[in-house]
C-alpha cells in the first residue's frame, strides 16, 4: 500500500508540474493566445462549433467565467457567432477565420515542442506514455 501511496504523490506532484509548465509555455509560444484561450478554439474545432453554456458545462466552469473568456476570443476575432440552423433562438459560437489561422500556428508550435523533448524517446516508450496520457484522461473524463 505505501508504494502505491507513494507512487500516486509521484503523479500528483508530477502532474502539477507538467500544468505549470504548459501554462508558461503557451505564453510563451503565443503570448496573444493563452492555454485556456486554446482549448476553447481547440474544442470549438473539434465540436464545429457549441454554444457557452456547452463550454462551460464540458470545462465545469462558471457561465460568467466563459462568457469573459467567449468576449475575449471574440474582439480579438478568433471566434464568430452565428445563429443555430435547427433553433434560430439559439447562439453558437465558431471559430472564424483567425481563430483557425492561430490555432494551426499554436498547435504547429506545440508539435515541435512537443516533438523536440520526445525525440531521443524510444518509440515503444513514446507509444506507452501516449497510450498511458489516453488512458488516463479517459478515465479523467469518465469521473470528474
Amino acid at each position: 500500500m505505501a508504494a502505491r501511496e507513494s507512487s500516486l504523490d509521484v503523479v500528483q506532484r508530477e502532474l502539477t508540474a507538467f500544468a505549470r509548465r504548459a501554462r508558461a509555455t503557451a505564453a510563451r509560444m503565443h503570448p496573444e493566445l493563452s492555454l485556456v484561450s486554446y482549448t476553447i478554439l481547440s474544442h470549438l474545432e473539434e465540436r464545429q462549433g457549441c454554444r457557452a453554456t456547452d463550454l462551460a458545462a464540458h470545462y465545469m466552469l462558471d457561465k460568467s467565467t466563459v462568457s469573459r473568456q467567449v468576449a475575449a476570443l471574440e474582439k480579438m476575432g478568433f471566434i464568430e457567432r452565428r445563429v443555430d440552423e435547427s433553433d434560430h433562438r439559439v447562439q453558437l459560437l465558431h471559430l472564424a477565420p483567425g481563430g483557425e489561422e492561430i490555432l494551426a500556428s499554436a498547435r504547429s508550435s506545440r508539435q515541435e515542442s512537443i516533438q523536440a523533448r520526445l525525440a531521443d524517446w524510444d518509440p515503444e516508450d513514446l507509444a506507452r506514455f501516449a497510450s498511458y496520457l489516453v488512458r488516463y484522461n479517459a478515465d479523467a473524463a469518465a469521473h470528474p
